[in-house]
């Protein structure tokens, strides 16, 4: 889907990971997954919560997702049992495995017409500018989005600005208790 071996991708991985300056500390944080299909904006949030000071992990960089297209399962437990407060974007097919250990599971979409428009402007990763990367965004919100909003606590609409977005996850953050018994 998109060179993830980029210096500048490494560098990017490496602040989100570990934060791009002092993560903010709550007693009550939580643990996050943000999800969606290509173009919704998950990397966009991960950014400006990590801006915020937030710990943030976006699996498409820095070797979380192995060459099957799975996370690197023993990375993201290390992560999940190791950071009280994170947040962490991806979508990949092994994801489920770890539902139980976020306190919540947020999914953001929009219409795949507002989708393919995002990923054919985008100047950071070429996926989704030619017409096989189009058809494969067309068939993986018909078939991929609706397995992973049946897994999804909260959907959020990506048409939404990045502020409101990234407001909706600093209160999840701060809430602690978010899935339903």
């Amino acid at each position: 889907m998109s060179n993830r071996n980029s210096p500048e991708r490494a560098a990017k991985a490496q602040r989100q990971e570990h934060g791009s300056s002092p993560r903010v500390e709550d007693p009550r944080a939580a643990r996050i997954l943000i999800t969606g299909m290509s173009g919704t904006g998950k990397s966009t949030v991960l950014t400006q919560l990590a801006e915020r000071g937030h710990h943030t992990v976006d699996t498409d960089y820095d070797g979380w997702v192995l060459s099957d297209g799975k996370w690197d399962e023993a990375r993201m437990a290390r992560l999940l049992a190791s950071a009280r407060a994170v947040v962490v974007s991806g979508t990949v097919e092994n994801q489920g495995r770890f539902y139980d250990r976020f306190d919540a599971v947020v999914l953001l979409s929009a219409p795949v017409e507002v989708l393919i428009d995002r990923v054919m402007r985008r100047s950071n990763n070429p996926y989704g500018r030619s017409a096989s990367d189009q058809a494969a965004i067309r068939r993986h919100v018909a078939e991929i989005e609706p397995l992973l909003r049946a897994g999804a606590d909260l959907e959020l609409d990506a048409r939404l600005p990045v502020e409101a977005l990234v407001a909706v996850v600093e209160e999840l953050l701060r809430s602690p208790e978010i899935r339903p018994g």
